[in-house]
């Protein structure tokens, strides 16, 4: 959709369907998702920490970093990339700063979370949570600081963990109120929780269909009938290449040779398909 901003691609997606949103560690694999049809991609946190950096996911790259990945991921597809700022780089000013840069970048949507820092990864134990009306402020210079309207903004609470239910209903009400266009819930704990959160919301709501967390792997037939607008699977990527990864070096200690893993490979023709490089012919 030639001169749409990114975000008003997203929101009409998500008029149309419950869309599901892979997580995508590099450039390379937002246009392997966008070859496969997905609506949008995401570029987590944990992605970014864990998969380029190689550490943990508790709020230890910079803006500078992110943005870098983000624009590498935006160049790459035509797909919308929500973002995870996590808890937006420090206080208001940073905020507005974090927004502007990451809009510049060519972001569709960008999310903010109410954790204080050090944060931790969402169904981790020991999280502590901003004010609420700390997380307010933080929304509304969201709000200033956006150049065009359509840019998203995802506020996410991890209140469930640490409040309880009542509150991450009472922190996301709020948060709609200061400006926020989507809703987070991190860390439901079934699918009775799902239903309830978005019984009591009247906006579009995210599911966080991560792996190995607290929340119950529901089916994008199910969320959607529970009435969630976007599912994502911010890890599943990266870890599917880290454990073909170990098993490849495995492989080549065991054997001395990559031959047996051939079959498995993406060859160089795809490769280069992917990347829409056409070598000089012999």
């Amino acid at each position: 959709m030639p001169g749409l901003h990114p975000g008003a691609i997203l929101r009409a997606a998500v008029r149309e369907a419950t869309i599901q949103v892979p997580g995508v560690p590099n450039a390379l694999a937002a246009r392997l998702a966008e070859r496969h049809g997905f609506a949008a991609v995401y570029f987590s946190g944990a992605a970014l920490s864990a998969g380029v950096l190689a550490l943990p996911d508790v709020g230890l790259f910079t803006l500078n970093e992110l943005v870098q990945q983000v624009h590498y991921v935006c160049r790459s597809t035509q797909l919308p990339v929500i973002v995870d700022a996590d808890t937006g780089f420090g206080d208001v000013e940073q905020v507005r700063e974090a927004i502007e840069r990451l809009e510049e970048a060519g972001v569709a949507a960008i999310q903010l979370e109410d954790q204080q820092l050090p944060k931790r990864c969402g169904h981790l134990a020991g999280k502590e949570l901003v004010e609420s009306a700390v997380m307010c402020e933080k929304l509304q210079a969201a709000v200033d600081a956006r150049r065009n309207p359509d840019l998203v903004l995802v506020a996410r609470t991890d209140a469930r963990s640490v409040e309880g239910f009542e509150q991450a209903v009472a922190r996301a009400q709020q948060y709609l109120a200061a400006g926020a266009d989507w809703i987070f819930p991190e860390a439901l704990l079934s699918s009775a929780e799902f239903a309830a959160f978005a019984d009591a919301l009247s906006a579009p709501l995210v599911a966080n269909m991560t792996e190995f967390g607290q929340s119950p792997l529901l089916t994008s037939d199910e969320l959607a009938t529970l009435g969630y607008a976007c599912i994502l699977y911010p890890v599943t990527l990266l870890r599917m290449a880290m454990k073909a990864m170990e098993m490849a070096l495995a492989v080549i200690g065991d054997e001395g040779t990559q031959q047996e893993l051939l079959d498995l490979m993406q060859t160089r023709e795809q490769l280069y398909d992917l990347l829409q490089y056409n070598p000089p012919e012999d």
